[in-house]
């Protein structure tokens, strides 16, 4: 027997290991498990070129556990190691000093196994004692066997051995005792070893026998060894993508479509992407895409990795230029990481215009649950918005799909204001904004329907690409004004009338609204509630972003009340007003005429004036004045907004076009319901 120390300058090794790799210890079973497979490729690249006797029909790997002894076993027919193959790869382990090892590497523990090639040391995060019985395929040499208790002293010697391969035995520690329960190791290997090359056997297959699961004898394999994205597209068929997206997603959805990556140059890749139907909320979505290295699971985050937007994906991204071992942080640096993400960004965007050139009405079937994605890549990824803007639909209220080209000819002739900006309407919401939509229509405006998750965003990103153009919802103004044409319409009313009108309707609707009045068509309705596009967007973009924008917000709602002066009813309104508060109306203007001419003499005696110069007794007499003045207007205003609080068909009106938006409801609205029925007895 052979005994000696590993060949490592650090005194000891393996708590350096558990100290940086004790978070990730589980995948010590990924590591030994790829070494068994590189072992066992190795053997098979050995038999086409040497003649070596033996049956090599069906290699494959199998992983043993035995509770009552504590051992997990790791066990390949592979290629073997000499004495001397083990005094090379497992006896010397080269490091400076501890201390430098742990300084150059304390931000990267992830980067410790695959960079130093310690895979198989990983086995001693979980084991208080590791044996190697290996066996070499070259004729005549002796099998051997290795041991060691965690320290850098192990044991050699030769042993019995009739098969050539490796077996590794773990002696499980005993604060690692959660990897001698079977289904702790199903599942493991089932996250890291799923799609191994070559087979891997854990358990006994059962079948369901005399009312009972009885064991056949016959292996269990957890791993699939041809995964689809391995295959040739050509030699796929859609029922394969749907079985190999149900392998990985049992409880998902049926995808759109898919895209398969086979790529050799500049960078080895392959993979299958899938388009999932796409929920609103955007985060439930991410972390589907699984990241291999030659059939080895990496990692199920890739976040950071590929473009965000990809995260909404589903499927399986392999490219043995992705190194195995290493931090988020290293990947995102890694250039040939960069590499792969733009190709497949460009990937993404060459397969979606293809389907879109090849079958537009199957594309515009799906696009309502591919627009979020879509959405979401133009606002993240500056390369694919030039790319999107080949295939990206607007749809609009009648559920006509149009590209961007498209939907500009559509508008440009009658969309386009006095300023020979392009105006784009749209609405949010179909049903609560059904009157905006239809008074826009009996204006030949077309209405674009823009009611996704991202949309407010989309708008603006669209105002900054698009050439003077401008998008307004439909209700964010009076028919008339959302697009301003040559035309200026003005008020009926003058601005002393419509100050003493405004009263009327302010004491019923309260501070949220800002009363304007407007000279519309007779026809049309007689109040509109608006709200002002910028604000409203805003506001939508905060509450979207989780309060990204808190000054907006936490704004309250604003709405624009917009009096039409030319509808009979509002006429009847005033005019009653006019009749009912004649003299009292009269009274106090009467009182204010000549207090308004006393203020305009005083504010004329300050012309050419310094402050210094104005007299204090001047100065007093004008703040009287205008004091007197504001007391009077506010006696006005209390008796007009007490007549229009006791004026059913003023209430009735700010109701109606309250229930238009949808804003009456509770004890408002029951109070709707009965003052109708009154006024129709």
């Amino acid at each position: 027997m052979q005994k000696g120390k590993i060949g490592v300058t650090t005194e000891n090794i393996f708590p350096i290991i558990k100290k940086f790799l004790y978070s990730d210890h589980e995948i010590f079973l990924r590591e030994l498990v790829s070494n068994a497979v590189d072992a066992t490729q190795k053997l098979k690249t050995v038999i086409s070129t040497e003649s070596i006797e033996g049956n090599f029909d069906h290699l494959k790997i199998k992983v043993l556990l035995d509770k009552e002894k504590k051992t997990l076993t790791i066990s390949d027919k592979g290629i073997g190691m000499t004495h001397e193959e083990i005094e090379n790869y497992i006896n010397q382990i080269a490091f400076s000093s501890a201390g430098e090892f742990l300084e150059k590497y304390k931000d990267k523990k992830e980067a410790i196994i695959g960079h130093f090639g310690l895979g198989f040391y990983s086995s001693f995060m979980v084991s208080e004692r590791v044996d190697i019985y290996s066996k070499s395929y070259k004729k005549d040499e002796k099998a051997i066997k290795w041991s060691c208790d965690g320290s850098p002293e192990y044991s050699m010697e030769e042993i019995e051995k009739d098969e050539f391969g490796t077996d590794i035995v773990l002696h499980i520690a005993e604060d690692s005792k959660e990897f001698l329960e079977e289904n702790r190791i199903h599942e493991l290997l089932r996250k890291y070893c799923k799609f191994l090359p070559v087979e891997i056997a854990f358990g006994e297959e059962t079948e369901y026998k005399d009312g009972k699961e009885t064991p056949t004898g016959k292996d269990k394999i957890i791993n699939e060894t041809k995964p689809a994205w391995r295959r040739k597209p050509a030699d796929l068929k859609d029922e394969d993508y749907r079985k190999f997206y149900v392998d990985l997603y049992p409880v998902h959805d049926e995808p759109l479509f898919n895209i398969h990556l086979n790529v050799d140059y500049p960078f080895n890749l392959t993979g299958i992407l899938y388009f999932p139907k796409i929920k609103k909320n955007i985060d439930i979505q991410k972390n589907k895409i699984q990241l291999y290295s030659n059939q080895v699971f990496v990692t199920d985050s890739v976040e950071g990795i590929v473009p965000e937007f990809l995260t909404l994906l589903h499927g399986v991204i392999d490219s043995p230029d992705i190194p195995l071992n290493v931090s988020r942080s290293y990947l995102q640096s890694d250039s040939n990481v960069k590499k792969i993400s733009g190709h497949i960004t460009k990937k993404v965007a060459d397969r979606l215009n293809d389907i879109f050139k090849k079958d537009r009405k199957e594309f515009e079937k799906k696009w309502d649950n591919l627009k979020l994605f879509i959405n979401y890549g133009i606002l993240t990824d500056e390369k694919f918005f030039d790319k999107a803007s080949k295939f990206y639909l607007f749809k609009n209220t009648d559920g006509t799909y149009f590209t961007f080209e498209e939907y500009k000819k559509l508008i440009e002739s009658n969309q386009t204001d006095k300023d020979k900006n392009l105006i784009y309407l749209y609405a949010s919401k179909l049903e609560e904004q059904y009157s905006f939509i239809e008074n826009a229509k009996n204006k030949a405006y077309d209405v674009l329907l823009l009611d996704g998750d991202l949309d407010s965003h989309i708008i603006n990103k669209l105002e900054q690409k698009f050439e003077k153009s401008r998008f307004s919802r439909v209700d964010a103004d009076v028919v008339e004004k959302l697009i301003q044409k040559e035309e200026n319409l003005e008020s009926n009313l003058t601005q002393e009338e419509q100050e003493e009108f405004s009263p009327v309707f302010k004491s019923v609707l309260g501070n949220n609204f800002n009363v304007s009045f407007e000279t519309l068509k007779e026809d049309s309705a007689p109040i509109i509630i608006t709200q002002n596009e910028f604000m409203r967007r805003m506001k939508d973009m905060a509450e979207l972003s989780g309060g990204g924008t808190p000054y907006y917000g936490n704004m309250p709602d604003s709405f624009n009340f917009v009096v039409n002066s030319n509808h009979p009813l509002i006429k009847k309104v005033k005019e009653e007003k006019d009749i009912a508060l004649k003299d009292k109306i009269e009274n106090i203007n009467a009182e204010i005429i000549p207090l308004d001419s006393e203020k305009m003499d005083l504010e004329k005696s300050k012309e050419g004036k310094k402050e210094e110069e104005i007299l204090q007794a001047d100065k007093d007499k004008l703040e009287d004045v205008n004091k007197k003045i504001e007391d009077l207007k506010g006696n006005k205003n209390e008796f007009i907004s007490k007549y229009g609080k006791e004026n059913k068909l003023v209430s009735q009106l700010i109701d109606l076009a309250l229930i238009s938006n949808n804003m009456l409801k509770g004890k408002a609205l029951d109070k709707f319901v009965k003052r109708s029925l009154e006024i129709m007895k």
